[in-house]
């Protein structure tokens, strides 16, 4: 069960970081494109600024997510390793059950109602015309790759094969 488990995960993350890698990409364009539309033609195109915005939203989220199931987020593994080795394996338990908590809770479902009410409100971008709706929807995708790293991570900890720091 474990190596199918490692599989999953292995191709979640890979897909995450091609989404990444062509993100970042149009991001780089986009803001060549406003730089140079700006101080060569004169005029910067109205929707470089906006869609620059909303990929760097999308990028942080899902790069904070991937970051998270790669074992290369900071904030939770740094605080796990202070602690004596007989105690790292309970307080990474902990770590997990937290983060667990705040992605279902904030990210899915708070982020899910967010679409939900952006949609219903039909509220768009000004200089796109995207539904904002869809722009959030970088929330929920990324609790929902946070909550499965999470439970993946937690698995692994508990059954001894995750590294406890």
């Amino acid at each position: 069960m474990h190596d199918g488990l490692l599989k999953f995960k292995n191709g979640m993350t890979m897909v995450l970081n091609w989404a990444l890698i062509v993100a970042v990409s149009l991001l780089v364009l986009d803001v060549c494109w406003g730089v140079f539309s700006r101080f060569v033609i004169g005029e910067q195109t109205k929707w470089t600024e906006e869609l620059a915005r909303f990929l760097l939203v999308w990028v942080a989220l899902l790069g904070g997510a991937v970051a998270f199931g790669t074992k290369g987020h900071l904030g939770v593994d740094y605080f796990v390793g202070k602690f004596d080795p007989a105690t790292q394996k309970l307080m990474a338990v902990i770590a997990h059950l937290v983060v667990l908590f705040f992605a279902g809770s904030i990210f899915v479902y708070g982020g899910g109602r967010v679409v939900f009410d952006a949609l219903a409100m039909e509220q768009m971008t000004p200089a796109l015309g995207w539904k904002m709706g869809h722009v959030y929807l970088a929330l929920p995708i990324a609790g929902i790759f946070m909550v499965l790293y999470t439970v993946e991570n937690l698995v692994e900890t508990l059954s001894g094969n995750g590294e406890t720091e």
